[in-house]
């Protein structure tokens, strides 16, 4: 919103006489362009909560100051939303012990959220929210449905291609449609475990060993593990069934982990070129993506002639599939022995810590972090 102030400025000149001055009135209007207000979710109840805080403070720390009032929101692990008026805190996880509520008005005549503290409650208007949440109940359509309902503009993908981009199982069925390669795959319910060694000879019936064994809906590796035989299966299915209800039996495909980030620019689907993953352990889980220093990321590996462009192709038509909106970051193996680009699975929130894939990826096509945040922030307004 624009502001216009009619202004007065009187000037005093100097004349012969030093103590008879003149005195001139200029009258003038002054334009203020008022800030808008972006609200970052960051936090969370997921497994990846503390990984979303330090994406969180990437995006803070890059959001344009003259243009953007900050308005900072987090969710602990328990659920409560709570106000922070410093990155500081979120970087020292101090925000955790604050005092002052944070509700989101679901109320499509609102547009902002409510601060409440010692009974007081203070009313914010939201022009934009940046949900910079991983996982279960932020990055899975849930928040965006409220968001939705408030009428408030979002960053990143809808409530749809959240929730089947987050689900792993559901991912598979609509790549299924588009003919392009993944992995064999088995569903498991967590209620069906009761039944545990049925469920074994049914993996067994279908799939070699050894196989990877996922929860459907977790992200940043949670719950993964690779099962040789039919004891580290069980053992497996147990580790998944803590994480999610659905569970995702893969075949393994031994090869090389690629990555390639898209980003939607207007009405176009960008695709950004590709990265490899170098991971220190046997696959890439949570502690060798985070938590081992010698896990690497390589931008623009070395491929077979026309790779990365097929790679790129599908990164794209796996985005449009979902009805994906802003970003995400979709990720393939290259089968060792038959250079085959097998399809992996798609992230609609990617990472932004400093060792993140999303935003060194465009960063490499000249797009740094401060240009890449505002291109984001600016397609939350040209969401249909």
């Amino acid at each position: 919103m624009n502001i216009r102030i009619h202004a007065c400025m009187c000037f005093y000149v100097m004349g012969a006489n030093p103590f008879e001055p003149s005195i001139i009135q200029c009258e003038y209007e002054v334009w203020i362009m008022e800030k808008k207000v972006i609200a970052v979710l960051f936090g969370g109840q997921s497994s990846e909560h503390e990984i979303s805080c330090v994406s969180a403070a990437t995006v803070i720390e890059n959001i344009d100051d003259d243009k953007y009032e900050k308005l900072l929101i987090g969710i602990t692990q328990e659920g409560r939303w709570l106000y922070t008026e410093s990155l500081e805190k979120i970087r020292s996880g101090e925000w955790r012990q604050g005092d002052v509520q944070a509700i989101l008005s679901p109320d499509a005549q609102d547009h902002g959220i409510l601060l409440i503290q010692d009974g007081m409650v203070k009313h914010r208007h939201v022009d934009v929210v940046f949900p910079v949440l991983h996982g279960l109940y932020g990055e899975d359509g849930t928040v965006q449905g409220i968001l939705e309902l408030a009428g408030i503009p979002y960053v990143g993908c809808g409530v749809l291609s959240s929730a089947v981009s987050m689900d792993k199982l559901y991912t598979k069925i609509i790549v299924d449609t588009l003919g392009i390669n993944q992995a064999g795959y088995v569903p498991v319910r967590r209620k069906e475990l009761e039944q545990m060694d049925a469920v074994l000879d049914q993996v067994e019936a279908k799939l070699a060993y050894p196989v990877f064994v996922k929860p459907s809906c977790a992200g940043s590796s949670k719950g993964v593990s690779k099962a040789k035989d039919r004891e580290s299966l069980r053992k497996a299915l147990q580790v998944a069934a803590a994480e999610d209800s659905k569970i995702l039996v893969e075949e393994t495909i031994v090869g090389r982990e690629l990555e390639c980030a898209v980003l939607q620019d207007g009405s176009e689907v960008k695709a950004s070129g590709v990265g490899e993953i170098l991971a220190a352990a046997e696959f890439y889980d949570f502690d060798a993506k985070y938590n081992n220093a010698e896990s690497r990321t390589v931008i623009g590996p070395e491929l077979p002639e026309g790779k990365a462009e097929e790679i790129r192709r599908a990164a794209a038509a796996i985005f449009r599939a979902v009805d994906g909106r802003g970003l995400s970051r979709v990720d393939f193996f290259m089968e060792n022995g038959t250079d085959r680009i097998v399809f992996n699975e798609i992230n609609t929130l990617p990472g932004f810590t400093a060792i993140s894939m999303y935003p060194m990826l465009w960063n490499e096509k000249g797009l740094d972090k401060k240009a890449l945040v505002e291109k984001l922030i600016v397609s939350a307004g040209e969401r249909e």
